[in-house]
């Protein structure tokens, strides 16, 4: 095994984090599923849809975070840096799953989740570009 000065810890701990995340929102769409008895798809239950997208909308975000956090730990990042870009991302895939798992429609938890999710987004994606921009 590596040693832990070389690893990139921060995000290992946030890949661990959201990893974690991502099957708690997968088993709750198994329990969906088997407390509507829908085997494929939504079975045109509202509960099975939104259990599918809060697990659908955190695969959309989460990987390509968890890669730029990876790239930008390796590339000097400082660790308070990283860990606002974790704890962003993770906050905003809790409020957003939590906001989405009790409506369809418009709710805090969804907005605040989405608007923290984006933002982090957006960060960690200037901060790869600045990175790549000084090695050029």
């Amino acid at each position: 095994m590596q040693s832990l000065a070389a690893m990139p810890v921060v995000s290992v701990f946030y890949i661990g984090l959201n990893a974690l995340l991502l099957i708690i929102m997968a088993f709750y769409v198994v329990t969906q599923r088997w407390k509507h008895k829908v085997s494929i798809g939504d079975g045109g239950v509202p509960a099975m849809e939104r259990a599918i997208r809060v697990h659908g909308n955190a695969l959309e975000y989460v990987p390509m975070v968890l890669v730029m956090m990876l790239a930008l730990e390796l590339s000097g990042l400082s660790p308070f840096e990283l860990h606002v870009i974790g704890t962003g991302l993770t906050l905003g895939r809790l409020l957003h799953g939590w906001g989405l798992a009790l409506s369809s429609g418009k709710s805090p938890g969804r907005f605040v989740g989405t608007l923290i999710t984006w933002l982090v987004f957006v960060y960690a994606a200037v901060l790869c570009l600045k990175v790549a921009f000084s090695h050029i």
